[in-house]
């Protein structure tokens, strides 16, 4: 019986020559991240189990990123980056990409692809949920506590349950010029719910997919999460080996499904008949069509995150913002630094993307989650009053963002782009040339 893409990676992993969904094994760990809110707990454990002198497992596999709560004064959030630099100085650790430095990144999960640490084939664990993002390059990669990365840092191994995969097929060569990747996950979790993938691989492929660019199936894997799924994964191609050979020089094994795979369950979508998704408050799985909400009043507009703060992001949401005025706040946060420089180079009609959203009184923050995870009062774009806003981030809890009277609306940087120019919730087609709703 064939194995699927994930059974196959855990089971190159563990030194079997297959698995099945339900077994555990013993898996061997090719990159651990951890970042300012669970490294330092994360460290904790590992000192306390391992011994005050221990040494992690391997230096070369470790990656820290600094990247939640770090442009604020708050004394704990400062404490945290304090404790992450004394232990990556100890450790002697190369991957530690500190805040203030040049080396600081932003972002974990769309810096681990910019630095080359997101390898098809491979097994990437970090102490963060979206780090199923880096599935989209062909690799096993899922969130894990405290408790397993400290374990890691001290045995380079880790206990995994294999899951059962769901399989997402899309037909089409191209999307609709309307349609992002964004939307067409909150279409899937609408449909299946947050938790229709609980514990379960989310395996996206067909055409539709092998027409994405490496960020849009960027977007697809990092909000498995939001659907439950243990992870999400894309096949490597062509695309995937460009995309990872241009960062990095080490060498790595795609793997691929079997024809005969066995699947928990498959989903087909055609993506000509897909539309600008919203997920309402307070959940990512209650959808609406942009056009279904459309007049909903808003006071803010956000545009960054792990899911929606990425080059193409900001390039889609320029296209619209524009030579507009905009009706409300309209904060933009780049997920990285690599990011924020490409705002000052990458243009439109020969005006630098940064220029155009200065013009516009878009409000541009450092590079970082900033307001995505609420934080200390004093973070950037914070939600601190009953704002309703909407953002292209990925979670829509009551205080996911700040105060818990606050309302957000998840939408495609197309769609908060939209209504930003508008002030209240508008289908993006309207901005779009050559469409008709």
């Amino acid at each position: 019986m064939g194995m699927t893409l994930t059974e196959k990676i855990l089971a190159n992993h563990s030194g079997a020559s297959s698995v099945e969904p339900g077994e555990s094994v013993w898996v061997d760990v090719d990159v651990l991240m951890t970042h300012d809110v669970c490294g330092p707990p994360s460290i904790g454990i590992f000192q306390n189990q391992f011994g005050e002198d221990a040494r992690v497992w391997d230096k070369e596999k470790l990656v820290i990123i600094p990247d939640h709560y770090i442009f604020t004064k708050d004394k704990y959030a400062n404490r945290n980056v304090d404790i992450l630099r004394a232990f990556a100085a100890d450790q002697d650790l190369p991957y530690f990409y500190d805040v203030g430095s040049e080396d600081y990144k932003g972002v974990c999960h769309i810096a681990l692809p910019e630095e080359g640490f997101t390898r098809p084939g491979e097994v990437l664990f970090g102490t963060d949920s979206h780090t199923c993002t880096a599935g989209a390059f062909g690799q096993f990669a899922t969130g894990i506590g405290n408790t397993d990365a400290a374990f890691i840092m001290g045995t380079g191994q880790l206990w995994v349950k294999v899951p059962e995969t769901m399989r997402f097929e899309f037909e089409g060569t191209s999307m609709p010029p309307y349609l992002m990747a964004k939307d067409i996950i909150l279409k899937i979790i609408g449909d299946i719910g947050v938790d229709g993938a609980t514990y379960r691989t989310m395996e996206f492929g067909g055409p539709g997919i092998s027409a994405m660019s490496m960020e849009d199936r960027m977007t697809l894997t990092n909000m498995v999460i939001e659907a439950g799924g243990k992870n999400g994964v894309v096949e490597p191609d062509a695309k995937t080996e460009a995309y990872v050979r241009e960062r990095t020089d080490k060498d790595f094994d795609p793997v691929y499904s079997d024809p005969d795979a066995t699947y928990h369950s498959k989903y087909r979508y055609n993506l000509e008949d897909m539309v600008p998704m919203v997920a309402k408050p307070h959940s990512p799985d209650n959808k609406a069509t942009a056009l279904e909400l459309e007049g909903t009043d808003l006071d803010r507009a956000y545009i960054g995150s792990c899911t929606g703060g990425k080059l193409s992001d900001f390039e889609a949401a320029a296209e619209i913002i524009a030579g507009n005025d905009l009706k409300i706040d309209t904060y933009i946060v780049p997920a990285t630094t690599e990011i924020a420089r490409g705002l000052e180079t990458h243009t439109l009609n020969g005006k630098p993307l940064m220029q155009i959203f200065r013009e516009a009184g878009c409000k541009i923050g450092q590079a970082s989650c900033a307001a995505c995870l609420g934080g200390p009062s004093d973070t950037f774009g914070r939600l601190n009053n009953q704002e309703v806003c909407i953002s292209t981030t990925n979670r829509n809890y009551p205080g996911r963002m700040g105060s818990k009277e606050s309302q957000v609306y998840l939408a495609s940087p197309y769609t908060v782009a939209a209504s930003a120019v508008t002030g209240k919730i508008t289908d993006p087609r309207v901005f779009i040339q050559q469409t008709v709703i």
